[in-house]
């Protein structure tokens, strides 16, 4: 998330939310309020927080600063911060929806209750992880995040794409795969195998872009990915003539965990000081630009 410059910092390029600066009385010297629902002592509480990558501060955004990665806002590298904003931060939207609907497609993959056909996702898919999460890559493109947009817009597209499949009659995808393989439903699963293969291709290219972040954003999309991977080749591997069991179980534990992880960061992004009494720690990688300030700030110290 974010932390704020202290005085051996003061020269080196803002990379962090709270860019106020505050007098021995906790007074803004340089022209902006510190928050308006927090006494002087959890200011301060807060300040060091941040410095830590997480804590109410984060939601705090200033014209000049620079933000490291932070997964709450969908931002995998470095980014200027929307003033004014006239929308709230769509993030945590997207990533609820995709949670949610991903979720339980895990669930039925790994053969929870003995649930054998997916057909009740297509609700959620359509609705919520398909719609909503489309609409939120729409709000991130208004406010310039190019990544969120094409990562919510896309997984929304996928969702519905997905939904459209296993809706019943409309399309018809299946019966005409199954009618043109002569009644064997082996091109349906070899095809449905190809469509997760191209999505395990997209998510690695989103997850190159994470590198550099924090290791709850990197952890959603390489557990997002491994799934992507282990479906497909449960599909394009069959046993007996279907997708093979242990392969599929595989691919719905990982995206119980990418589930898990969308909602960690989800929680990041809408938790602050007006809502929550704990903060959501992230963990910048040590490589980030977040972690190497992290190493240059300890290496002065010890001087």
């Amino acid at each position: 998330m974010a932390s704020v410059p202290d005085a051996t910092t003061a020269n080196a390029p803002a990379l962090d939310k709270e860019a106020t600066n505050y007098d021995t009385a906790g007074t803004a010297t340089n022209g902006g309020t510190a928050h308006p629902q927090m006494s002087r002592e959890e200011h301060e509480v807060a300040r060091a927080a941040a410095r830590f990558g997480y804590g109410p501060l984060a939601q705090v955004n200033t014209l000049e600063a620079r933000l490291p990665a932070f997964g709450g806002e969908f931002q995998p590298g470095l980014y200027r911060p929307v003033t004014d904003r006239k929308i709230a931060n769509p993030a945590p939207l997207g990533l609820s929806a995709f949670a949610l609907t991903t979720f339980v497609l895990g669930c039925i993959n790994m053969g929870t209750r003995d649930i054998s056909s997916p057909n009740i996702v297509v609700g959620l898919a359509f609705g919520y992880g398909g719609l909503v999460q489309l609409l939120a890559g729409m709000w991130e493109m208004a406010v310039g995040n190019t990544f969120g947009a094409t990562a919510l817009s896309s997984y929304g597209g996928f969702w519905i794409a997905f939904a459209i499949v296993l809706t019943p009659g409309g399309f018809d995808i299946q019966g005409a795969l199954e009618t043109a393989d002569n009644g064997s439903p082996a091109m349906f699963f070899d095809s449905m195998g190809l469509f997760l293969m191209g999505w395990f291709i997209f998510t690695f290219i989103l997850l190159i872009c994470t590198l550099r972040s924090t290791v709850a954003f990197f952890s959603l999309f390489f557990s997002l990915d491994m799934a992507f991977l282990l479906l497909g080749i449960g599909y394009l591997v069959r046993t007996d003539g279907a997708p093979t069991p242990s392969i599929i179980k595989a691919g719905g534990f990982f995206a119980l965990l990418a589930a898990f992880l969308a909602w960690y960061n989800a929680l990041a992004g809408i938790a602050d000081s007006s809502n929550s009494f704990f903060i959501i720690p992230v963990a910048h990688f040590p490589w980030s630009e977040k972690g190497r300030e992290r190493r240059a700030k300890a290496a002065r110290d010890t001087v």
